[in-house]
């Protein structure tokens, strides 16, 4: 497949390593609709996550096995079983198109020390062996039959990378200090563990989000020998998160225990959509979720929930293009900051999410735009 994502110098470890020996016998392609093609609508199949089994239909396996779309290979943490697809997607195979471009921003090389974090299916470790020569990769996945799988997978193809059953989070420090690290899971902040097991002058890539939504952005990070490490954002990515860094929803009632007064906005919902917009937002105003929604009377809505205090807030939109109704009430006046946040973001021209990027600590993080001197305004390490 023809991407541009693929440098020419990792050709030889992608056409060495076959994604399909590292696909269960069963498993769910996830298709967004335009992913959809003419043999999947004869089949009916609509968007989403669609069980596909080798055993039944091999050419099908086989034709979502080379293509470029993520596959879902483990559902609830492995409490599922059955064909149909389970709640929550907790394993995967990502999208080659997305490792591509991890793989290229991470800038692994022949005897480089590696941790991979998030083993996953192991094609990943697979293709880190390929390239930075045996024993130099150790790969760490928080299930242990996850990682299991994927060592029995790696042994059969021959390629020597370390598998162990972990918390990932926390690292490896018996295979360190690492020249790279490379988290194939999303992250709402870099593990002290992982600053202090990579060299100084090494590089970790890791898909960095917060709360606010379920996407993340790869950050690529240098680190320095002070223990810190700075570095930009490089893609717009989305990962299943790390069990522990999991959004765990509020509870509506213990939020809305009144009604306060309304006030206005001409801010509108597909302006709040734009995704660098969404990413401004996320990165300058810290601990909070949203979600968006439709109400009964077909009117555009979105609220917030703080994540450390009873803060709250709302947004209806009764009339297209219309102006929007604000309720908001807790100590932190929600809208008013994601509403300064999106004005400062206009102000400074929209800037793409690849003009942000992170200045690490082992205390917190520092968002900035262009480079670390220019903090997002009224954020610091957190």
């Amino acid at each position: 497949m023809s991407t541009g994502a693929l440098a020419a110098d990792w050709a030889p470890a992608f056409a060495a390593v076959d994604r399909a020996a590292f696909l269960p016998p069963l498993m769910w392609p996830f298709l967004p609709a335009p992913a959809l093609t003419a043999a999947d609508r004869t089949q009916h199949l609509v968007a989403g996550a669609v069980p596909v089994d080798r055993g039944s239909d091999p050419d099908a396996w086989h034709r979502y096995a080379d293509s470029d779309v993520s596959i879902v290979t483990q559902w609830d943490d492995g409490a599922h079983s059955g064909e149909g697809p389970g709640t929550v997607a907790t394993s995967s195979s990502s999208m080659p198109t997305v490792v591509f471009t991890l793989l290229r921003h991470l800038d692994a090389d022949t005897g480089m020390r590696v941790l991979d974090a998030g083993t996953g299916t192991g094609e990943t470790a697979g293709l880190l062996a390929h390239r930075c020569g045996r024993r130099r990769v150790t790969s760490i996945d928080v299930d242990p039959d996850v990682a299991v799988a994927a060592r029995g997978r790696l042994c059969a193809l021959g390629l020597d990378a370390e598998v162990i059953a972990g918390d990932a989070l926390a690292g490896h420090r018996g295979g360190g200090p690492y020249d790279r690290l490379l988290c194939t899971f999303g992250v709402r902040a870099i593990p002290p563990a992982w600053l202090a097991q990579v060299r100084p002058g090494g590089i970790s890539v890791a898909p960095y989000g917060t709360h606010y939504s379920s996407r993340d952005a790869a950050v690529r990070l240098t680190v320095h020998a002070d223990g810190t490490a700075s570095g930009p954002f490089v893609a717009g990515v989305e990962f299943m998160k790390a069990r522990s860094h999991r959004t765990v929803w509020p509870e509506h009632a213990e939020y809305v225990t009144r009604t306060p007064g309304a006030t206005g906005t001409t801010v509108q919902p597909y302006e709040l959509a734009d995704t660098d917009a969404a990413h401004a937002v996320a990165l300058a105003v810290p601990g909070i979720a949203h979600t968006a929604y439709r109400t009964a009377d077909g009117a555009d809505a979105v609220f917030f929930y703080s994540l450390t205090d009873r803060s709250w807030a709302s947004v209806r939109w009764p009339e297209e293009l219309g102006p929007g109704i604000v309720l908001q009430d807790g100590p932190r006046r929600l809208w008013d900051r994601v509403e300064a946040a999106y004005t400062w973001w206009q102000d400074e021209g929209r800037p793409a999410l690849t003009r942000f990027g992170l200045t690490i600590t082992p205390t917190g993080a520092t968002p900035w735009l262009d480079n670390p001197g220019r903090p997002i305004p009224g954020t610091g390490r957190r």
